[in-house]
Parts: structure tokens; C-alpha cells; sequence
């Protein structure tokens, strides 16, 4: 189907996902004549945004930088949730735990002093005797952080999305992306559909963004991620109420999981799950065995009242860049484009202020916000290890190995 659809907008963005649908809000909001343009539905389940819970913690050892974003990230989805009308931000307490020496454990823990925010310190056995769905090594130190929770995903855009309707922006659904040009003083966007021009364009598109922007080569790497939902055998230990957001890393490795909610189901899943680079336009989206045998060995051992029959399996992405770190600039040639992403799965909860961001970007340049720690520059010369793998369409991708983000203090 051939809509023609012309226009010439202040700004365009490309990506309607959390990011994009933040930012095509809060630039409608400040009187901007938005386009905000997804080649999938509003929402979608093929990116990174969807799965009806995502964390949102106070306590944040990948970085002290992160913990500012994140009070006014907090602030924004109060903002947001009050005009939709609907609870979008549930606050259950958040758990960080490991050994003793763990940089999980550790670095949260110094987050949190840091930035007196309140918390608590417990050993493994007076976490399960507070919130009993909980079963870690005794010897293990968990942080609770009581502003801790989660986020409903879905919800929270189409709120964003329909937030900047309301504020006069134009969404189109189901419209690819095929190719932008920079123009003098702008920008001229071709999509399966029409051209659109604009002054400014904002490149939101999560995993497709290393196809949009050629300055990301090498630095974008997608990645399959897969959630299980198990009926708790105690469902009483798994409501909101009594069980909180956990950030855990154990022998298996690193897990995180939520309360059950909104669906049946004890939701959590491993971070990075199996490695595994993926081309966004053609992966295995299907859950398999090994997948479920993983994630209910993990449940069966550390949260075994949670560990019931299977209710749902889903795939999602991890968009990540080399050092974990979100990737938000204005592109070096380009003055009149900026983007934001990969954000390496933990990216959800900073929605709402990455959107403020992206606004700020793209109508005077700069922010308020510190994003220093997120620039491109800093890829300049870098030093990772680039890794190729043949995509199922024959043609050779390259992709740089995700590590695990560690404290920088």
C-alpha cells in the first residue's frame, strides 16, 4: 500500500518505541511540529520495549552519572502518568545482590551512599525471612533500595504517543524508514510511504539504528534476550506487595526479575541469555527447550516457589554498545540530526528523560542533562574486540562483543 503522505516538519523522528514516543511528546509540548514515524506497530513486540514490566532502580552501580537521570526520569514518568490517567510506575523496592564482594552488591551499595538515598543491607537469609519468594545463599548481601519497581511498558508509550497527539503531532505506525538525506538547513526523510522534510531528525530506532546511521558501525550490536513466566506454586510471595524488583548475580550469572503482574506469571530472565549477536531484520524469535531449561534451572534453585508450570517464554533485544553505556549525541557531520541509543539493556527506565534529552537536543544542540558519559567521541579510538557472524540472509556482519558494565568510581 502506497499512502502519499508530504509535509515539511520541525523535527522527525524516526523510532516510536519508548525513546521516540518520549520525545516526540516533549517536543510537541514545547509547540514543535512533530513527526514521529515506527515501521512497526504502536506498540510492538519486536524490539526492546515490550514484555508488560521493565525495572526502573534508584540504586545504579553502572555508574554515579546514571542516578541523577534517574531522579528526574523518576519525576517525568509521575508527570506522564498523572496526564494519561493511568498508574504507569509501580513501586515495589528493588534488590541488588551477590557475594559480599560482588560488584553488584558493591557498587550499588556505594551508589546509594553516594547519593544518600536510603537503603537497606541484607544477608541472604534475612532477605528470604522479609520477602520469602526469595531464596539466595545465605552468605549473600542484598541492597534494598525501597524506591525500586517497575514500569508498564507498553502502556507507558502509547501514553507518550497519545500525549503528543493530543499536542498536535502526527505518529504513523507501519511506515519504513527507507533512507535520509541532510539537506541545507534540514533534512528530507523517504519511507515506503512518502517524503517528509524537517529541520531536525531524531534516530530512535533501537536495533535499527546501526542500519540508519553509519556512524555506528561496529558500535551497535543486537542481541537475543529471552524472558520466562512462571506460575508461582506461593502466589502470595510473588504479588507486588511482598516481592520486590531483583538485580541478582549468582553462580549462573546475572538475573534480573519482577512480581507478577498484569499476565500470569513470575517474570525474570538473564542478563545477555546466551550471547547471541543477531541481525534485527532476520533472527530466531522462537523460544526453545535450552532456552526454558536454563531459565527454570535458575528459578528452581533461587526462587523455587516461584518455579511452577511455564505460562509464557518471549524473545526480546538487547541493543548493546561496547562498554554497556547508552550511545546519545548529535552527529558529528550533521548538526540537525541526533539519536540516541543502543542502551545496552538497561535503557527502558531512562525513557522518559532520554525523550527530555532528545527534545533538548534537537531544538538548541545541548542539554542540561550530563551526557557526557554517553557522547560517541568516546569510541574515537577504541578499543574492542569486533567480532563477524554470517546473518541468515548470506551477508557478513560485524558487531562488537558486549561486556558486562562495571563501577567507574
Amino acid at each position: 500500500m502506497n499512502d502519499s503522505y508530504s509535509g515539511r516538519y520541525d523535527v522527525i523522528v524516526v523510532g516510536a518505541g519508548a525513546m521516540g514516543s518520549a520525545t516526540a511528546y516533549y517536543l510537541a509540548r514545547r509547540g514543535k511540529r512533530v513527526l514521529a514515524i515506527e515501521r512497526f506497530g504502536i506498540p510492538h513486540s519486536m524490539g526492546s520495549s515490550h514484555g508488560h514490566t521493565r525495572i526502573i532502580r534508584l540504586a545504579y552501580y553502572e555508574h554515579p552519572s546514571y542516578v541523577m537521570l534517574l531522579r528526574r526520569a523518576y519525576e517525568l514518568w509521575r508527570d506522564i502518568q498523572r496526564e494519561a490517567g493511568e498508574k504507569l510506575l509501580h513501586i515495589t523496592g528493588s534488590v541488588d545482590a551477590g557475594p559480599e564482594d560482588s560488584w553488584v552488591f558493591k557498587g550499588s551499595w556505594e551508589s546509594c551512599r553516594l547519593h544518600d538515598l536510603p537503603h537497606e543491607v541484607l544477608t541472604g537469609s534475612e532477605l528470604r525471612r522479609r520477602h520469602p519468594g526469595y531464596h539466595l545463599p545465605p552468605e549473600h548481601l542484598a541492597l534494598l533500595q525501597p524506591e525500586g519497581g517497575f514500569l508498564a511498558p507498553e502502556r507507558c508509550i502509547v501514553s507518550y504517543v497519545m500525549a503528543a497527539q493530543a499536542r498536535g503531532a502526527e505518529v504513523h505506525g507501519r511506515e519504513r524508514v527507507l533512507e535520509w538525506v541532510p539537506l541545507e538547513g534540514g533534512v528530507r526523510v523517504r519511507t515506503d510511504r512518502g517524503t517528509y522534510e524537517a529541520e531536525k531528525l531524531v534516530i530512535t530506532a533501537g536495533a535499527w539504528n546501526g542500519h540508519l546511521l553509519n556512524i555506528l558501525d561496529g558500535l551497535v550490536a543486537p542481541e537475543r534476550q529471552v524472558l520466562a513466566w512462571l506460575q508461582p506454586t506461593r502466589p502470595e510471595y510473588f504479588r507486588p506487595e511482598n516481592f520486590p524488583v531483583f538485580n541478582l548475580l549468582v553462580d549462573e550469572g546475572r538475573f534480573y526479575g519482577f512480581p507478577v503482574f498484569g499476565v500470569p506469571g513470575f517474570k525474570f530472565g538473564k542478563y545477555h541469555h546466551l550471547e547471541e549477536s543477531v541481525d534485527p531484520e532476520n533472527w530466531d524469535r522462537e523460544v526453545h527447550d535450552h532456552d526454558e531449561r536454563l531459565l527454570r534451572e535458575f528459578a528452581g534453585r533461587y526462587f523455587p516457589d516461584g518455579c511452577g508450570p511455564t505460562m509464557d517464554l518471549q524473545v526480546c533485544m538487547f541493543t548493546n554498545s561496547p562498554d554497556n553505556h547508552f550511545v546519545i549525541d548529535v552527529h558529528p557531520d550533521y548538526p540537525q540530526v541526533s539519536f540516541a541509543s543502543p542502551c545496552s539493556g538497561h535503557g527502558f527506565k531512562f525513557a522518559s528523560v532520554v525523550g527530555e534529552i532528545m527534545a533538548d537536543l534537537a531544538e538548541r544542540g545541548m542539554t542540561r542533562h550530563d551526557i557526557s558519559l554517553f557522547r560517541l567521541g568516546r569510541f574515537a579510538e577504541p578499543e574492542r574486540r569486533v567480532v563477524s557472524f554470517e546473518a541468515r540472509d548470506g551477508r557478513a556482519r560485524r558487531f562488537s562483543r558486549p561486556r558486562e558494565v562495571r563501577p567507574l568510581w
